[in-house]
């Protein structure tokens, strides 16, 4: 028996193999959860629909998250496969290049700060207000992904520690919408970890080098880890559990001065 026998799960942001949401619908996967893909481009398309074959799903989607036509397609076509929906997991950050480095208030921009906020904290609201229809009376569950840069300060991070930190509040108030139907709303703050969303941040080789160097486990955590305790906060095992911003990174957080 896997944690998520019978349950039936969105993915939105599978980039490639290397992504942080590509862990998550492995452990899925093995887990017992049917799945269902997202992809943001034709451009995309095609890699996401291998991945898609190799944990047996069929069911690909396109969906722009900044078009919410697109999002409303997503469930639209998802009810021809299924009449119900028991988890969403929203793994979608943008802010275009030159936010993320140097100072902050020498980098940022109204266009960023805005284009930052919408793709990766308020996607995660529409795609919620969206699918709340299908996870109706399923003691549902909807997942997203921060980063510590919500709350400290972190170089080179700028506006997206900002839109973060937006998303993570909106976390919570959407555990606070959405409590009463019995949908359940958390995030995982993973720590550093490379993949192509990551490599865009300048010194993020630093970021890896230093949590190593430090952190409680003296080293980083893989997309595997992060898709194991997914698994967990999507199953019916943490039943009690919203609202909550759920750190998977060595201990890192827990240290003040190394």
């Amino acid at each position: 028996m896997g944690l998520l026998d019978n349950k039936r799960a969105l993915i939105v942001g599978v980039a490639n193999n290397r992504s942080i949401a590509w862990g998550i619908a492995q452990a899925m996967h093995r887990e017992g959860a049917a799945l269902a893909f997202t992809y943001q481009n034709e451009k995309l398309r095609s890699r996401v629909e291998k991945l898609a074959a190799e944990v047996n799903s069929e069911i690909t989607v396109p969906c722009d998250v900044a078009d919410d036509r697109q999002i409303q397609s997503v469930f639209e076509h998802l009810r021809d496969y299924w009449d119900g929906l028991d988890i969403l997991v929203h793994s979608v950050a943008y802010a275009p290049k030159g936010q993320l480095e140097g100072e902050y208030l020498k980098n940022v921009t109204r266009e960023g700060f805005l284009m930052a906020h919408e793709i990766s904290s308020y996607s995660f609201a529409a795609l919620g207000d969206a699918a709340r229809t299908m996870m109706q009376g399923r003691h549902g569950a909807m997942l997203t992904l921060s980063y510590i840069g919500a709350v400290r300060a972190m170089p080179n991070y700028n506006v997206m520690g900002v839109a973060k930190a937006s998303l993570e509040a909106n976390v919570r108030y959407m555990a606070a919408s959405l409590g009463p139907t019995g949908i359940r709303v958390n995030a995982i703050s993973a720590g550093p970890i490379r993949t192509l969303a990551a490599s865009g941040i300048t010194g993020m080789r630093d970021f890896l080098n230093h949590v190593e160097r430090v952190s409680p486990l003296r080293r980083n955590v893989t997309i595997t880890e992060v898709g194991n305790v997914a698994s967990f906060l999507c199953s019916d095992h943490a039943s009690a559990i919203t609202g909550e911003i759920t750190y998977v990174d060595g201990g890192f957080n827990a240290i003040g001065m190394a």
